[in-house]
């Protein structure tokens, strides 16, 4: 059989190993969670690439069942105190980790550097760390999010030092804020990239080698 053709079988074998594992091991977001606002931003055109992102057919947060079901108690946590979760990612598909990596090898395409990337040149962003071959969001329990109403210093995927969770050139109050949801996130099981103040992780997530491609739909 020509090398082709054994690619093509294969990645139509992996691709249907993941539907299959969306099916039992995924769950949606927006049928679980009563209170959140769902600001998924990789299916509109509000984000660093200025344009929906491939694998993003519709703006459905789906994390793995155990993420999920952590995720469920920061919101009751959060709703006890009257505030709310704002997600903006959470399962990342590998096709959309791909389209990152291509677009920021346009370096003439910059139109969202003003609100985005204001203080780092396009063609530093995989030196710099911002952009990454592999994502783990991709492994389906990692989460982008914020606590709605709260200022937490930066936007959403700013990419900049002072978006690092203990950035010293922001407020006290915001410094509170960040600290306040990282608390919240890890009591509940997750824990954060140090980098970005929005970015967690489940410690104990399932899938800690499977990178998955099912589109989101």
């Amino acid at each position: 059989m020509p090398k082709i053709f054994i690619l093509i079988f294969m990645l139509t074998l992996l691709q249907a190993n993941d539907l299959t594992m969306k099916k039992e091991h995924f769950s949606p977001l927006n049928n679980i969670l009563s209170s959140t606002t769902f600001e998924m931003r990789y299916f509109t055109h509000n984000n660093f690439l200025g344009r929906p992102v491939k694998g993003y057919s519709a703006p459905i947060c789906y994390l793995s069942n155990e993420a999920a079901f952590s995720l469920k108690k920061v919101e009751e946590t959060l709703n006890k105190v009257h505030l709310q979760l704002i997600i903006f990612d959470c399962y990342r598909p590998q096709r959309a980790v791909n389209d990152f990596v291509l677009w920021a090898k346009e370096l003439n395409n910059t139109k969202m550097k003003a609100t985005y990337y204001p203080y780092v040149q396009k063609k530093d962003l995989f030196k710099e760390g911002y952009i990454a071959a592999r994502s783990g969001h991709s492994r389906g329990s990692t989460i982008d999010l914020s606590i709605e109403g709260l200022d937490m210093g930066t936007p959403f995927d700013f990419f900049d030092p002072s978006s690092h969770t203990l950035s010293p050139v922001i407020t006290s109050q915001q410094q509170k804020n960040r600290l306040y949801l990282k608390k919240v996130m890890e009591d509940n099981g997750f824990k954060n990239y140090v980098q970005e103040w929005w970015h967690y992780t489940l410690v104990d997530e399932p899938f800690k080698k499977h990178y998955f491609n099912f589109e989101i739909k």
